[in-house]
């Protein structure tokens, strides 16, 4: 799954374009909500945000990415896609925007979705000195294989993951052999979930591959370790992601570009009040992992992550919506 944004001139003409509209126009909006974590509490945030504070009347719907995509580029509905991973699918977001048919209206994750290696935050505590991943290759001894001590190790996804073929090729890239590291198929994902969890809460070094925002990294704290290299995008596709390519170079994970898909044709019955919190909303990583692992703890529903974010996290989204608009949402929690 994962950088220009649509620009300011045409973001105020088109809500320019919708002055006419208020906030008591609000009408009916089908927010779509794609099948994972962050995208589910985001549509729910943006459900009760807008429908609370805006006066509109907005409805989720659940669908995987390339067909809501499609059918918004295509036919302009739904009406939001909140979270839209827009890398995923460049030809389509391409021709959407370029037809008019939808608007990239900010980003919810302006950091952007990221994979790569990750060590845990007392490692890098521990060892300053490992910042990078030929920092790392140097220390087998840190991270023992449960199955061969001598060796260092590093853990990879299971099979039909894209991660793990790019794991795969950057540690035959990198030597990591002849570093005296193996690499560990975990078979699943709850394998690999299952040993870092493990290894964390034992205080133990390890290394895996992983990415963000998830809700194992906002339960244990991990560092990303600096490729050393930049990413080289031709390299990347002629190599990098092909598993039997034979001689991959060393490459950094590309960041995946996190935009919010606004239908052209809605904008005028959002208005522009509710359209300035779309643009104005975003958070972190960090904040959207920690909520997710509370989420997942508790067994929480999408609707009550966004609650319970919203209850709690006043100082973040008060400055997304009006005065008037944060006094409507307090009083409806």
């Amino acid at each position: 799954m994962k950088k220009l944004l649509a620009s300011t001139c045409l973001i105020g003409g088109l809500f320019i374009g919708a002055s006419s509209a208020s906030a008591a126009d609000c009408g009916n909006i089908v927010i779509a909500s794609m099948n994972w974590q962050s995208a589910e509490v985001l549509s729910n945030l943006d459900k009760i945000i807008l429908n609370e504070g805006y006066g509109c009347s907005a409805e989720i719907t659940v669908g995987d990415t390339v067909p809501t995509l499609t059918s918004m580029a295509e036919r302009g509905q739904p009406d939001i896609a909140p979270e839209a991973w827009v890398d995923l699918l460049p030809d389509i977001i391409g021709k959407g925007t370029q037809e008019g048919t939808i608007v990239e209206i900010g980003s919810p994750l302006p950091d952007g979705g990221i994979q790569g290696w990750y060590i845990p935050q007392f490692t890098a505590e521990a060892h300053p000195e490992i910042k990078t991943i030929p920092d790392m290759l140097k220390h087998p001894e840190l991270f023992p294989s449960s199955e061969d001590s001598s060796k260092g190790a590093v853990l990879n996804g299971p099979q039909g993951w894209g991660g793990t073929v790019t794991t795969s090729q950057l540690f035959k890239a990198l030597e990591g052999q002849k570093s005296n590291f193996t690499l560990v198929d975990t078979g699943s994902a709850a394998g690999l979930d299952g040993a870092i969890a493990k290894a964390y809460e034992r205080n133990e070094n390890v290394v895996a591959f992983y990415w963000e925002p998830t809700a194992l990294l906002g339960k244990y704290p991990m560092v990303r370790l600096d490729p050393g290299v930049e990413h080289d995008a031709e390299e990347w596709k002629r190599c990098n992601t092909v598993a039997d390519c034979p001689d991959p170079k060393p490459n950094a994970f590309p960041v995946d570009r996190i935009v919010t898909l606004v239908a052209k044709g809605s904008i005028d019955k959002i208005g522009p009040d509710a359209m300035s919190y779309i643009e104005k909303r975003s958070w972190s990583n960090d904040t959207v992992s920690k909520l997710m692992a509370w989420m997942t703890d508790n067994q929480a529903s999408g609707e009550d992550g966004a609650k319970h974010f919203l209850k709690n996290n006043k100082d973040l989204w008060a400055d997304w919506v009006s005065p008037e608009a944060a006094e409507k949402i307090e009083a409806s929690l």
